[in-house]
């Protein structure tokens, strides 16, 4: 019995650790994105909250929860509130499955840090991801707005489109790493003395960095929020902690593209191997963990920082080039991606 309520406080623990933590992300990216901004433009970001503006992110949560909320009376009500919950809701579950560092050992047990090592991690991502639009979809249908409708059609339809590229640079990878859909396993195979997968699917991290940029609505891809265009998009008729939902889920969404790209792509916690021999035996096996667990977050926090740099240097799109770059380029490079992957392997395995 002790046993087992060991195990579900240390479940608990972990689930309550990957929310903090996801929120805390998101919350604080937004300050970087301004500050980062800021940097690029010659000015100086958010100063006032706070020292460096620190308290700038509470700032903005308080204010969103402390403002009138509003429900259009022409909107479905029921179905106004269920957009932005399904949304956020679905950016949560993405960090079940992401091991964030190696296990640690306290007490003579073992505890790993990651709350479920799903043997089909990558088709859970895929699975859970695929539903957040369906939040984007109700909460633009359910305003009665015509540019809310137009805008949520927008992320529906570029959604569904770099999900074909995305899923097959999946399998591209998935073939390179033996087959395996575990995240645990593809990061794991990547440390001792591993090589990256980045050496062996160059292409196929392109094709799913571009995909990530399109299914978080970042730009050059934020067509469903163009404000020259539509507004607001899918959340016009939104307000209060509503908006600030459907807001902090793009954020959630980043951080876990990045953390995912992170580790199946550039090995995560894995760090060189040099580094690693001379280390692993001169600290201890946690403290060796949680350096692990550091690199991993450096290693998220550059991605996020790439996505934040292309917002604020390139263009966004035209709809119908979006739409073109999805299904005439992507997703014709993820196939050619693909085949050569095979063959690849089947070379290697002595098939021809």
């Amino acid at each position: 019995m002790l046993v087992i309520w060991s195990y579900f406080i240390y479940k608990a623990i972990m689930c309550v650790a990957v929310f903090a933590v996801s929120l805390g992300i998101a919350a604080y990216s937004t300050w970087w994105e301004r500050k980062f901004a800021g940097y690029l433009q010659d000015r100086y970001g958010p100063k006032r909250a706070g020292p460096l503006g620190l308290l700038q992110p509470l700032a903005d949560g308080g204010k969103l929860f402390f403002k009138e909320e509003i429900i259009p009376n022409v909107s479905n009500k029921f179905l106004f509130i269920l957009g932005p919950s399904l949304v956020m809701i679905t950016a949560l579950m993405t960090g079940a499955v992401i091991p964030w560092g190696r296990a640690l050992n306290i007490g003579g047990t073992s505890y790993n840090l990651q709350i479920t090592d799903l043997n089909i991690g990558f088709l859970y991502l895929l699975g859970v991801v695929s539903v957040g639009v369906y939040g984007i979809m109700i909460g633009g249908w359910a305003s009665n707005n015509k540019f809310a409708l137009l805008g949520a059609i927008r992320a529906s339809s570029q959604m569904i489109s770099y999900e074909v590229a995305m899923g097959l640079s999946v399998i591209a990878l998935v073939i390179t790493c033996g087959g395996t859909l575990s995240l645990n396993e593809i990061i794991t195979s990547q440390g001792d003395g591993g090589m990256a997968n980045i050496v062996w699917q160059p292409l196929g991290f392109i094709i799913f960095f571009v995909c990530a940029l399109a299914e978080t609505n970042r730009a050059p891809f934020d067509l469903p929020e163009c404000e020259a265009e539509l507004v607001g998009g899918y959340h016009t008729e939104y307000s209060s902690m509503k908006l600030g939902l459907f807001l902090f889920a793009e954020y959630i969404n980043m951080f876990i593209s990045s953390a995912i790209m992170a580790g199946v792509y550039f090995g995560g916690y894995n760090l060189p191997e040099w580094f690693e021999n001379l280390y692993r035996g001169a600290v201890g096996e946690n403290i060796f963990a949680l350096i692990g667990m550091t690199a991993y977050f450096i290693k998220i926090f550059i991605f996020i920082s790439v996505f934040m740099w292309i917002r604020w240097t390139i263009p966004r799109f035209r709809y119908d080039q979006l739409m073109n770059l999805g299904w005439k380029t992507l997703i014709p490079l993820s196939l050619l991606n693909l085949a050569i992957t095979a063959m690849i392997q089947a070379y290697k395995q002595g098939i021809f």
